[in-house]
């Protein structure tokens, strides 16, 4: 008798993980504009209308939405970082992961400088943008507070996350800058910024750096 109520849970999220994947498909075709409750059923291959059983209304989907983009990207970094062996290795593993070569390309450009537009005016939205360079912050600190004090991070991050969004943006109307040529960007900035004694540190494991 218990086992009713379980399963329609579990069918229940699986619905909504397949709305809230048809919305970010949806969303990196033609950004929020053109997320519609229509456009999200058909993609998801659902009636319309059944999108407002599963989420209070269309704004919520979006907010979802939203943040299951923003993970794909983070796991890809997390994935990263459990690979470096160094500090610099987690720098250039933060670097890399932000541009994802499968997904580096004008669609999905746009789609993310429509949300940072929204963003300006929907307090979730902005919300979520400053999760986000929280968490950018948090992944450097743990490449440079060897080295950096939480100042110098904090300046640092700033420039990075500004360098990195510039970056993105560019994307969105420029086919001539590529993945690796906006890796390389980011990397160099990071060489001159921190300065070529702070940099050969972090490339050292940690047992050399004691």
């Amino acid at each position: 008798m218990e086992s009713a109520p379980r399963t329609k849970t579990r069918i229940e999220d699986i619905r909504r993980v397949e709305l809230i994947e048809a919305a970010h498909r949806v969303f990196l075709n033609g950004g929020l504009n053109g997320l519609t409750t229509t456009r999200i059923c058909q993609e998801a291959g659902m009636s319309q209308g059944i999108l407002t059983y599963y989420f209070k209304n269309k704004d919520e989907v979006l907010f979802e939405m939203v943040r299951y983009a923003n993970r794909i990207l983070m796991d890809n970094v997390v994935m990263r970082l459990r690979q470096a062996k160094t500090n610099w290795e987690r720098l250039i593993a933060i670097i890399e992961g932000n541009f994802p070569e499968a997904s580096y390309n004008a669609n999905t450009a746009n789609a993310w400088v429509s949300f940072y537009a929204a963003a300006a005016a929907n307090a979730r939205y902005a919300m979520l943008q400053r999760l986000f360079y929280r968490r950018l912050r948090s992944n450097l600190s743990s490449a440079l507070n060897s080295v950096l004090t939480p100042n110098g991070v904090d300046r640092f991050a700033q420039g990075f996350a500004a360098l990195i969004d510039g970056l993105w943006l560019r994307r969105g109307h420029s086919e001539d800058l590529t993945a690796a040529e906006a890796i390389s960007l980011l990397t160099e900035y990071a060489e001159r910024t921190l300065g070529a004694k702070i940099v050969n540190k972090l490339r050292k494991p940690s047992a050399e750096r004691l």
